[in-house]
């Protein structure tokens, strides 16, 4: 009698994650071990209550509270089996009494992470964002707001390769920052610019935190500010948060930012922010790459035979440089430091491309520019932002990096 009980009073609940439980043992998630991962623990549980194998459905939630014993959304669900023996639970989070915001934040996790392992990409696919990486770029990261993820992939001799994901949360309001204090994630191509310890931190930032280069050259041009953007961990008390709940910073829980905390590079760790990501077969992202190097070697090109009328021509109308200089007297300047060489060789090396996300029309390449005469040499560092236009591609921003 009381398993019919039980059986009936989960009808409902069971009904509103089967879908979201189906189809997810198969796919890229199937092969990890789901005791060592909180998110497949939970879809466990999730598939065990779809499947109306309620008694399974509960030792599993038992064991996920018992591995994770801060993790809010696994004692929610496992609530939600208690309560299931004696009343009906239509809904996730049906305990009386609790605040109506907080049962709707860690509603919101649960289908984001659920979600998120339902539609992790096709490893047969690469990040359609990612163009190139240097040689010595040995990773890059992808943050996809929509699906509250992130994404590693490392560089293997040039190729991309999947390597893991993260759940992650955001800006309160979401994504497209603007202003300081939006509460609101940039959207950009940027790069880990260095690692504050959590003993050195408020408990707010968890185990450490990760700043970004927000804003960058693109933001600064477009008038976007605001500072203090970072990767950072939770506090002690919680295992993780909502997917909108942060002030712009993005957020991991504090063992899976000490994966990232320990295999980032100091200013050579690309990081992209995108609305959504976008993946494409490695032959697309291929022809995408040979289009945006040629793009880069018809302006090394005309650098180097100093044609500065076949140059001025790869420059947009609307041409922004550092200085806030006109595009003849930006020219001009790099005209001169050439001629104190006296026709140096060019060459570029170290260079990167992306594909800046959520505009595909854009393209970022930063690259070391050599100019050799005999055993004299001229390097600097470079910024382009390539824009389609008028049937072509023109450079739109240029800036000096640092070395």
């Amino acid at each position: 009698m009381r398993r019919s009980c039980f059986l009936s009073a989960a009808r409902g609940l069971a009904a509103l994650v089967a879908l979201l439980a189906l189809g997810c043992a198969s796919g890229p998630a199937a092969g990890r071990a789901a005791r060592s991962d909180p998110d497949l623990m939970l879809i466990e549980v999730y598939k065990d209550l779809g499947a109306r194998h309620l008694r399974d459905a509960l030792s599993r939630a038992d064991a996920l509270v018992a591995a994770y014993p801060n993790f809010q959304l696994g004692h929610l669900i496992r609530g939600d089996l208690l309560l299931m023996q004696t009343h009906e639970v239509d809904r996730l989070g049906a305990v009386d009494g609790a605040a109506p915001e907080a049962l709707a934040s860690l509603r919101q996790e649960a289908v984001a992470r659920i979600r998120a392992l339902h539609e992790r990409p096709d490893p047969a696919l690469v990040p359609r964002a990612v163009l190139q990486l240097r040689a010595d770029q040995k990773r890059v990261l992808l943050v996809d707001a929509r699906r509250s993820r992130l994404y590693v992939y490392q560089n293997q001799h040039g190729q991309l390769r999947f390597e893991r994901d993260f759940y992650i949360s955001q800006g309160k309001l979401g994504v497209n920052k603007a202003r300081e204090g939006d509460q609101r994630t940039p959207l950009g191509v940027y790069y880990i610019t260095g690692r504050l310890p959590g003993r050195r931190l408020p408990d707010l930032y968890g185990v450490g935190a990760l700043p970004i280069s927000y804003p960058n050259e693109w933001d600064t041009l477009h008038g976007r500010d605001g500072s203090g953007i970072w990767l950072h961990g939770t506090p002690a008390r919680n295992y993780s948060r909502p997917p909108l709940s942060s002030d712009g910073c993005v957020v991991l829980t504090n063992p899976d930012l000490r994966i990232i905390y320990a295999t980032i590079e100091i200013d050579k760790t690309p990081i992209v922010i995108a609305r959504e990501a976008r993946f494409s077969t490695a032959a697309q992202v291929d022809e995408d790459r040979r289009q945006a190097q040629g793009l880069v070697e018809r302006w090394r090109a005309a650098l180097q035979d100093r044609d500065f009328a076949r140059l001025a021509a790869l420059y947009s109308p609307r041409f922004h440089a550092e200085r806030d200089e006109a595009l003849n007297d930006w020219l001009a300047r790099q005209s001169l430091a050439l001629e104190r060489l006296r026709n140096p060789a060019i060459t570029l090396r170290e260079l990167s491309l992306f594909r800046y996300p959520d505009d595909e029309e854009l393209i970022v390449a930063s690259f070391t520019q050599e100019a050799r005469v005999g055993r004299r040499r001229l390097l600097s560092r470079r910024r382009q932002y390539w824009a389609h236009e008028g049937g072509g591609w023109k450079i739109v921003s240029e800036t000096s990096l640092p070395r």
